[in-house]
């Protein structure tokens, strides 16, 4: 709710994310996500207080992190003014999301470090937004030589924004690291047990492929589809990849074999429908059969529909199987 909010706020007042919102607007989003964190950590423990925590619990949690890696890089992409690169924020935030997943399946640990992103990299996130509160949204988009004057010697960074700077650095100094270790931790235990890392690297391809599809997608398309339509590309693509954690998780909690799950690929189904309409304005002079901005539309109705269908149906067995509610506690007996 609270970073629903906040998406929403960004699109409001920046709808290609590419202009400065109010200065309030910022600093809403780093109370929103401060308020967000607060309530993602005290959760398991009211559950352990309340004495419903449940297998139910795990998949909400962090079904609805994996949502929020969407939310929070829209409202990145408001304060930051980063435009077209709002892509590739929500990228950096899903691709160790996904390899945390993938690693506690095989692992059964959800290995955090030291310094980790549920809390030091949100704080990071709040603060910048509080940061930006001050000194306005436009700093993230100047050069970085200008932004940080420290840093006006060094010759390559000259024509880089801000936001660049931060992504590069994101990138080699965090996901790269991160899915380093992911795959490390997945290779020791699969080779301890005598298992198939093909079986398991093949659980990635769907996540992989959706990315690639997606970016082929706007390639191929007569329009700037990411550029023009930001919100809407990540919350399709945000929603497709809360599916494909949640199907994940799911695995995990019912013991399934390990291995690639078929249902993933549903989360794939709409994109060749994607594709081969931007093909037909290739041979249409520029012009494709439906018009891109409805194609859209419908990857993002399709992959919410699969997601509702996939959490109320999971919840509605679970909390069956195990004789509990989903928003309701039972009264302790004396």
């Amino acid at each position: 709710m609270f970073l629903l909010i906040s998406a929403s706020l960004g699109y409001i007042y920046s709808p290609q994310l590419d202009s400065p919102p109010p200065r309030w607007v910022h600093f809403a989003h780093g109370l929103l996500l401060f308020l967000y964190q607060t309530f993602d950590a005290v959760d398991g423990k009211q559950a352990r207080r309340t004495n419903s925590s449940s297998p139910l619990g795990e998949l909400f949690d962090h079904g609805c992190d994996a949502l929020a890696c969407a939310l929070e890089a829209l409202a990145f992409g408001s304060t930051a003014m980063c435009g077209r690169y709002t892509f590739w924020f929500w990228v950096i935030s899903a691709v160790p999301f996904y390899g945390a997943t993938w690693e506690h399946y095989f692992t059964n640990t959800l290995i955090l470090p030291a310094v980790n992103g549920p809390t030091e990299g949100l704080m990071l996130i709040y603060v910048a937004h509080f940061f930006t509160a001050l000194v306005g949204a436009e700093w993230w988009a100047q050069d970085v030589g200008k932004s940080i004057p420290l840093l006006g010697w060094v010759p390559f960074i000259d024509g880089i924004p801000t936001y660049g700077a931060v992504l590069f650095c994101m990138i080699v100094f965090a996901v790269i690291p991160t899915l380093t270790f992911n795959v490390q931790n997945v290779y020791k235990v699969v080779h301890m047990r005598h298992g198939s890392m093909l079986k398991a690297l093949a659980m990635l391809v769907p996540f992989g492929v959706l990315m690639a599809v997606v970016l082929l997608w706007d390639f191929m398309s007569p329009y700037d589809l990411i550029g023009q339509y930001p919100h809407m590309v990540v919350m399709g693509i945000g929603q497709a990849f809360g599916f494909l954690v949640g199907r994940m998780i799911l695995a995990h909690l019912c013991d399934e074999p390990k291995g690639l799950k078929t249902s993933m690929s549903m989360s794939l189904f709409y994109l060749p429908l994607a594709i081969a309409n931007a093909l037909t304005a290739w041979l249409n002079e520029g012009i494709p059969l439906i018009d891109e901005k409805w194609v859209l539309l419908g990857f993002c109705l399709y992959t919410g529909a699969l997601y509702l269908h996939f959490a109320t149906s999971v919840i509605h067995e679970i909390t069956t199987a195990l004789g509990i509610y989903c928003f309701r506690i039972t009264r302790k007996e004396a």
